[in-house]
């Protein structure tokens, strides 16, 4: 089999995967199974995120939210170059929006996701120069920390080279964003230049 050929079975098979199916038939939201799969081999740049929500679940395409919109603004391209598959992949922690609990909040990936596909995955993404963790849950999978949000975005300076952490994009960070100025100050600059030069 040849390379080619690997990678399209795989990606045939993650978006059959219902190995989470009971898991989500008991959520607030009782939906099926929907991975959300937006990969290339060519691309240079992965955006590691942490899972669908309610409405890319409901659109089938990743970052189609107020999210997505500011994500692209962190990182200074347009829409059309953000889904370029060719150029951009897009792997969440789960491929498949978690549900609500009963109080309406998200729940987290399961870890079922990432230990079943994404080792398969990396290895078909061989041209990434410029990895994003955006999020806790995807800096924990890819670097292996255990600090706060806070914490391993202040030291993106120290992540290994080729890797930026970032916080979750979402309209709940609003606050995070405005206490931390050196946010956008420093590591959106940075970023949006690194983007750039691979783009």
């Amino acid at each position: 089999m040849t390379a080619k050929a690997e990678k399209s079975d795989l990606l045939q098979a993650i978006r059959a995967c219902e190995l989470c199916a009971d898991r989500f038939a008991k959520t607030a939201t009782a939906h099926r199974p929907r991975p959300i799969v937006w990969l290339s081999a060519t691309a240079r740049i992965l955006v590691a995120g942490q899972a669908p929500g309610a409405r890319v679940h409901a659109s089938g395409k990743p970052f189609t939210d107020p999210s997505g919109d500011r994500l692209r603004a962190w990182m200074g391209v347009s829409e059309d170059e953000f889904y370029d598959v060719s150029r951009v992949a897009i792997l969440p922690t789960a491929f498949c929006f978690p549900g609500y609990n009963a109080k309406g909040s998200d729940l987290p990936p399961p870890p079922i996701c990432a230990s079943t596909w994404h080792d398969r995955v990396m290895r078909t993404l061989p041209e990434v120069k410029l990895t994003l963790l955006i999020g806790g849950y995807a800096q924990k999978y890819h670097l292996g920390v255990r600090g706060s949000v806070t914490d391993v975005v202040r030291d993106w300076r120290t992540a290994p080279a080729g890797v930026i952490p970032l916080p979750h994009p979402s309209w709940r960070n609003t606050g995070w964003i405005k206490k931390n100025p050196w946010f956008e100050a420093e590591l959106v600059p940075h970023l949006r230049e690194h983007v750039r030069s691979l783009l």
